[in-house]
């Protein structure tokens, strides 16, 4: 299922973190890999006011 929606910081798997030196991580909690927000993979988990979008979204397109 890919959409607008569908990327790594969309995902309940996706984690920030402040780095002490300054920036940020991000990563998935999940597969314990570095990735970049807009980053997407097939194991995408879509968090769930991002589900509440996308079901509000296929409403009002149809």
């Amino acid at each position: 299922m890919t959409t607008r929606f569908h990327c790594c910081a969309t995902c309940c798997h996706f984690a920030a973190e402040k780095k002490s030196g300054g920036g940020m991580r991000y990563y998935c909690e999940r597969l314990g890999f570095e990735t970049k927000t807009t980053y997407q993979f097939s194991c995408w988990d879509p968090k769930n006011h991002v589900k509440e979008l996308m079901r509000k979204h296929h409403h009002s397109s149809s």
